[in-house]
């Protein structure tokens, strides 16, 4: 009896964060600077900045098979590398191998993942947009849905506290429908994205503007600035861009009140009925197989919206027999993404004259300009773009046949100009788009596998057909040659902004968390990464996890010193 109560002594914290990428990076690093000693658990392995970022400084010629992998090892990351651009041989050590969490696809639904300190923050886009007023409205004016539990000035100010330490690169433009964040210093525009810039709002009045880009463009608290590698995914030695490992998990490690723990697979949380409380959570040791339990007076799950909803689904008791907080029904349901890979390019003649610098980790963005103030087209909420001018370099001599001085000329003479862009639209919240477990099915560790059940719907391929067309149009109004116009029609997950399925909401009978991001019925477990999105706006999402995150930590905070949880 008394080695037992000595085991759970030694297993209790303040505050549990389960997961270390964007939001639980952040969930671990306001509530250890609030004093709480708090343990970290992530499913990977460790990985430290810098010396952990094995591919980060080679060449190409350094990598096998020009960075692709061989046939033989792709077949471990079939689902993984259906992107086209995630798994390569510089990054394959980031991502999941299919077999190790197989899941199943009534419909088709791309789960791009990695497990490791760290998580996607490693990996991600670092395009960093706030939403908009309107994006929190959107649902109860459109009747889509339920009620965001919160409007933008709850978030603004907390915007602004993440930004300021992230560091977020960009140019203040005076939108509504995309607020300006606290920004450093802008990159460049090249010359055709400048021309470009100057068409659309010439014609069209649309803005163009550098991406918002979480790229510092000045040093910050002992980070570098960004080098224009374009090598972000491979981690950067510099902590040039922000991730966990660069930045709050760091900060986290400072106050001598975190304890990070990976190999650490989170099973489910511990429910108790008397007191209405969780008490901890059940974690599998990936290393050694042994079941372990931890305890702490306040739960934060942020093991990513796929994972976040498979443990409380996983986490059935009594009192939740559909999963924890799930008196709603909707845990695992309006599952939502950002639909993309549809747009135009086009070639251009002119700028011969014209070169650029570096490789800009960056494109451009188009905010979002369709159904601001009504709706006048035959679907609801819109999409921006991301995009990007450039010239052709030395690569187009691959294929060419001089040989001599002539090959010499050709290889040291740019080619043509050419841009592209693609649009991120807004995928609609909808009861019958989600996730569930499969108990029968496990995977390696004991645990029931995710089946996906998601598809766009009709509002998604109506918007789809203005995000090619009007790309092209203005393509063509630019002076653009050669324009191709594309929609590739992948499915839902394509986007890795998966979100949604344990959304925010005002009331316990539609929605699983409330407006201080708290499960309604559970009040010491939170969920601040992508689950608790109500709606999913056409903008990046990775900021808005970062501020909910944030004021949650600060809420959960005091709402401990005061006893009320």
């Amino acid at each position: 009896m008394n080695i037992n109560i000595k085991a759970q002594n030694s297993n209790t914290y303040d505050a549990i964060v389960v997961g270390t990428g964007i939001s639980g990076g952040w969930a671990a690093k306001e509530l250890a600077e609030k004093g709480l000693k708090t343990l970290v658990l992530e499913r990977g392995r460790d990985v430290k900045h810098v010396e952990d970022y094995p591919t980060m400084l080679k060449d190409p010629w350094e990598l096998p098979n020009n960075d692709q992998l061989s046939a033989e090892e792709l077949k471990l990351y079939e689902k993984q590398s259906r992107t086209g651009y995630t798994v390569r041989e510089s990054t394959k050590h980031w991502w999941v191998k299919d077999p190790n969490q197989p899941y199943r696809e009534e419909k088709p639904f791309n789960w791009m993942r990695g497990y490791h300190v760290g998580g996607r923050s490693i990996m991600w886009g670092r395009q960093s947009y706030r939403l908009s007023p309107m994006d929190f409205e959107a649902n109860a004016k459109d009747g889509i849905g339920v009620d965001w539990p919160i409007r933008y000035s709850d978030l603004e100010d907390w915007y602004s506290y993440v930004e300021r330490f992230a560091g977020i690169s960009g140019q203040a433009e005076g939108l509504p429908q995309l607020p300006d964040s606290v920004f450093q210093p802008p990159m460049e525009l090249n010359c055709l994205e400048e021309h470009f810039k100057e068409s659309i709002k010439n014609r069209f009045d649309r803005m163009l503007t550098i991406g918002r880009v979480a790229n510092l463009t000045e040093p910050k608290d002992g980070r570098g600035m960004c080098m224009h590698r374009n090598l972000c995914i491979r981690g950067c030695p510099y902590g040039g861009y922000f991730s966990s490992n660069a930045s709050t998990l760091p900060a986290a490690a400072s106050t001598g009140n975190m304890t990070l723990r990976p190999h650490s697979i989170v099973n489910r949380v511990i429910y108790d009925e008397n007191s209405g409380r969780a008490t901890g959570v059940e974690v599998i040791d990936s290393e050694t197989g042994e079941m372990i339990e931890f305890y702490s007076k306040i739960i934060f799950l942020n093991a990513s919206t796929v994972n976040t909803t498979l443990i409380m689904l996983n986490s059935r008791s009594n009192r939740f027999p559909n999963g924890l907080g799930n008196d709603s029904g909707e845990l695992g349901h309006n599952l939502m993404d950002h639909h993309l890979s549809v747009g135009a390019s086009g070639q251009y003649d002119g700028f011969e004259d014209k070169y650029y610098w570096g490789r800009r980790p960056n494109g451009f963005y188009i905010p979002r300009y369709r159904n601001l103030n009504a709706n006048n087209r035959d679907y609801i909420r819109g999409f921006g773009y991301q995009g990007g001018g450039s010239r052709q370099n030395w690569v187009a001599a691959v294929r060419e046949l001089a040989i001599g001085k002539q090959l010499k000329e050709f290889v040291q003479t740019p080619g043509t100009w050419t841009l592209g862009m693609g649009g991120f639209g807004e995928m609609l919240p909808d009861h019958s788009n989600r996730l569930y477990l499969d108990f029968d099915k496990t995977d390696k560790w004991g645990q029931p596998t995710v089946v996906f059940d998601c598809e766009l719907k009709e509002n998604e391929l109506l918007m789809r057909k203005d995000m090619m067309e009007d790309a092209a149009e203005m393509l063509e109004a630019a002076g653009f040659k050669n324009i191709n116009t594309y929609d590739s029609q992948p499915p839902p997950g394509h986007g890795i902004h998966e979100m949604g399925t344990a959304r925010m909401g005002r009331d316990p009978k539609t929605s699983v968390l409330n407006g201080w991001n708290q499960i309604h019925s559970v009040k010491n477990v939170f969920v601040t990464d992508g689950a608790c999105m109500t709606s999913s706006a056409c903008q990046n999402p990775s900021l808005t996890y970062m501020a909910l995150t944030a004021r949650a930590a600060n809420y959960a905070s005091e709402e401990l010193k005061k006893g009320n949880l």
